[in-house]
């Protein structure tokens, strides 16, 4: 019995050993917001204040020893995603990954990103302030990879730490361009739909400007052929990207004529796809020459959002088109060159080489013309004798975009501000403003071009014809804008802008239901304050679908439908548009919504090219209008035989196939078809796809309110699962108001660190659910007084 205790309790020594060594292995592994480092190249001592959510409030006394402190502390919490965003444009997530992302690295390293980043660099001014500042934020990045704790991520996949270099920043801001364009999902399917079906069948896909919906106004005052997969290969390359990707957003600036109290206010949320770590990092510098509480993106050292006691700026997508796909016609005689006005030209050949882990490296080879890469041959979706080049602007003109971020943060003045804007080429951006100078406004940042007359740039067009090129590049001051309106507010919601030099510029611009519902609310209250824009933010109310489910039930036929779905049609008849969980009507409309578009379009395209088409943004700017017409060569279904379908056969079908399924799912009583049981966000990690890690790196799943398409836009895809898993929404909600300026709002989706052994990685997410806010401070006495924790950073001597 004695020997038996004492192996009982060595075991126990073991055990507890164990334990005290995994808890200190964790905590080891933590950001560290406390105490002091030795730092090489500092001046001066810097002080970084962190608040009750992990936001830092550096203090420095110039701006190098900043952005070097700023680099250590957005390193310690968010290398991993750092290391994720460099690697993409390079084609380096096989690497990670293994075989799987080799399309994705294929097609990445073809988009010629990495190619760019490489020239820009090797012309690049090292005496420039921008280059100098971001240099040191490298500097910072690398001294925690050597000194600080390595994230876990770094051991469950076995990735080696090297040091950043300024060509890593240039590639993540060519990723986050890339990820706003359209025409790669849009282009190509157009093209099929019209060379399979006919030109008749684009009539309602409302693809062309949409003439009779909201416009951004503007104001300036004196002073100032053969069927392709393109969209599949695209698709599949970038579904697979283990970062989110930016889609649309809100935001407006209320004049002092319209608020309570006489000052400016600013409210904005960018909507980029959900994923943990979320997409911002919050950071708030002072230096006796800077100041600035800033989002910034993993491994970009100037804030793409920010604001001071001077002024504030937010973003929205312009959704302009800035990405054409070209056929080239090959020489028949020598398919290494194609045609051109000027004779045969020789392709470019590119040799590239992927890393894949467990796996045999991947070498390829792609072509390129003038317009761009061939992407013919990169997947096995693409091929034909009809070489298909992509041409992005990004690539092909001098790349500014670090100094215009640089000098936006830095500006002091509305007129130092806009001065930035004209180097922002791609990609396009609504970009808004207000000052405590009372000034509001809006300006379309891209590098904007003219086609040829009657050249409709949503299809492939004819590269070898030279008639199908851009005639003239646009001056900044005719791009749209509009500066201290006389209406006294400036907004966008992705939606088109009104015409500018003398045309209607083409994009891929988002259906008018948030712009209408921003003008609905903005437009005839002139009190405003931050409560009051707190409930607009968060607002779920659509002002389109109630109209769009009259349109439709018009159409049904009352004496064939049951008396349960008589029941629920009146429910629905009489709905608001709102979208609180309990709402049974927002559950119908969507089951309603998903069997409308299939039994209208799914027969023609095929189940691969209606998902396709369901994935487009003008795939949101039909449903309305289509809900609205009596007549459409989409209704008629093609698989039967003797029998022509129409509106009215189709909406029938699609509302006892929506009240099917919900019985099918949630049985027959109504009451529990509610919005919660259908739409969800769940915040997924990369390494959170294993199973017996999701609970570990995921955060979620919570049932959510809001949906698509309005202001507070919780979107979600249509699929067949019939479920809502909410994929893209506020990836923050900003509310800058000028009367409380050191007391402005903010939350992010989840947390501030990326690091799941932090306090701060999850810290936010059912604030955010719920719609709370909490405070950005500006004001150095309450940062200090209410600080959790200092972290003092020493010069190395």
């Amino acid at each position: 019995m004695k020997l038996l205790k004492k192996i009982v309790g060595i075991f126990l020594i073991i055990l507890a050993i164990v334990a005290i060594a995994i808890v200190f292995a964790v905590n080891s592994l933590k950001p560290d917001y406390d105490g002091e480092k030795k730092m090489v190249g500092l001046s001066q001592d810097v002080k970084v204040y962190f608040d009750t959510y992990g936001i830092p409030h550096i203090y420095a006394e110039n701006e190098k020893d900043a952005f070097k402190a700023l680099g250590y502390v957005h390193a310690q919490d968010r290398l991993w995603q750092m290391e994720l965003l460099r690697r993409i444009a390079g084609g380096r997530l096989s690497e990670i990954f293994g075989a799987d992302l080799v399309k994705t690295d294929k097609f990445y390293l073809a988009l010629g990103i990495d190619e760019a980043s490489s020239k820009t660099i090797a012309h690049i001014d090292t005496t420039d302030q921008a280059v100098q500042l971001s240099q040191a934020y490298l500097d910072g990045i690398n001294l925690f990879m050597e000194e600080g704790p390595t994230p876990i991520e770094f051991y469950l996949t076995g990735v080696k730490k090297k040091p950043f270099e300024l060509k890593d920043i240039y590639n993540t801001i060519g990723y986050m361009a890339f990820s706003f364009a359209q025409a790669q999902k849009t282009d190509p399917l157009l093209t099929n739909i019209r060379n399979q079906l006919g030109a008749a069948y684009l009539q309602d896909l409302e693809v062309m400007s949409d003439t009779g919906t909201t416009w951004i106004k503007n104001y300036r005052p004196e002073s100032n052929s053969v069927r392709n997969n393109l969209s599949k290969m695209v698709a599949e390359a970038m579904d697979k990207l283990p970062v989110p990707q930016f889609v649309g957003s809100n935001s407006w600036v209320i004049a002092p004529e319209k608020t309570k109290a006489g000052k400016v206010i600013l409210a904005n949320d960018p909507h980029i796809g959900f994923a943990q770590p979320s997409v911002w990092y919050e950071a708030h510098i002072s230096s006796p020459t800077y100041e600035n509480y800033g989002y910034y993106i993993a491994g970009i050292p100037f804030p793409l959002l920010g604001h001071n006691r001077k002024l504030a700026y937010g973003l929205t997508m312009f959704q302009n088109d800035d990405a054409d796909f070209y056929y080239e016609a090959n020489n028949p005689e020598d398919t290494t060159s194609y045609k051109t006005l000027e004779g045969w030209e020789k392709y470019e050949t590119v040799h590239r080489t992927i890393k894949v882990k467990d796996h045999k490296d991947v070498s390829f080879t792609f072509k390129k013309s003038r317009h761009g890469p061939i992407l013919n041959g990169l997947t096995e979706g693409v091929e034909g004798s009809r070489p298909d080049a992509l041409s992005w602007l990004y690539t092909q003109r001098d790349n500014r975009l670090l100094q215009a971020i640089k000098e936006m943060s830095h500006a002091n003045n509305i007129g130092e501000f806009k001065a930035a804007l004209p180097k922002i080429h791609a990609p396009g951006l609504n970009i808004m403003y207000g000052d405590a100078e009372g000034n509001v406004a809006w300006w379309a940042s891209a590098k904007l071009y003219k086609m040829p007359e009657g050249i409709n740039t949503k299809f492939i067009l004819d590269g070898s014809s030279a008639k199908q090129e851009p005639v003239e590049y646009l001056d900044f001051s005719e791009n749209p804008q509009a500066i201290n309106p006389p209406w006294h507010y400036v907004y966008s919601a992705n939606n088109q802008p009104d015409s500018i030099a003398g045309m209607l510029y083409p994009g891929y611009y988002l259906p008018e239901n948030r712009a209408k519902r921003i003008v609905q609310l903005l437009g005839p209250k002139n009190d405003w304050d931050r409560e009051d824009v707190k409930r607009m933010i968060t607002d779920g109310t659509s002002s389109v679908n109630p109209t769009l489910v009259a349109d439709l039930a018009k159409s049904l036929d009352i004496p064939r439908l049951s008396p349960l779905e008589i029941k629920e049609l009146d429910k629905i008849s009489n709905w608001k548009g709102d979208y609180p969980l309990d709402s049974e009507e927002a559950t119908i409309f969507h089951r309603w919504i998903y069997f409308f578009l299939k039994n209208t379009f799914e027969d023609e395209l095929g189940p691969e090219q209606f998902k396709q088409l369901l994935a487009t943004h003008f795939c949101k700017r039909l449903i309305a209008p289509l809900a609205a017409k009596s007549t459409s060569v989409w209704w008629d279904n093609v698989n039967t035989k003797d029998i022509v379908e129409t509106k009215n056969t189709i909406v029938n079908t699609s509302y006892q196939q929506a009240i099917n399924s919900l019985r099918k799912d949630f049985g027959e009583n109504p009451s529990r078809w509610t919005w919660n049981k259908v739409h969800t966000v769940e915040h997924q990690h990369p390494i959170g796809k294993i199973a017996a890690l999701r609970s570990f790196f995921n955060v979620g799943p919570f049932p959510v309110s809001g949906s698509r398409e309005v202001i507070n836009n919780m979107y979600f895809p249509y699929d067949e699962s019939l479920f809502y898993k909410v994929n893209h929404g506020p990836s923050t909600r900003r509310i800058i108001d000028f009367s409380d300026i050191g007391n402005s709002i903010s939350i992010l989706p989840t947390g501030q660190s990326g690091n799941p052994l932090s306090p701060h990685y999850k810290d936010q997410a059912e604030m955010f659910i719920r719609g709370d806010f909490r405070k950005m401070q500006l004001n150095k006495d309450d940062i200090v007084r209410s600080s959790n924790s200092l972290l003092i950073f020493k010069p190395e001597k």
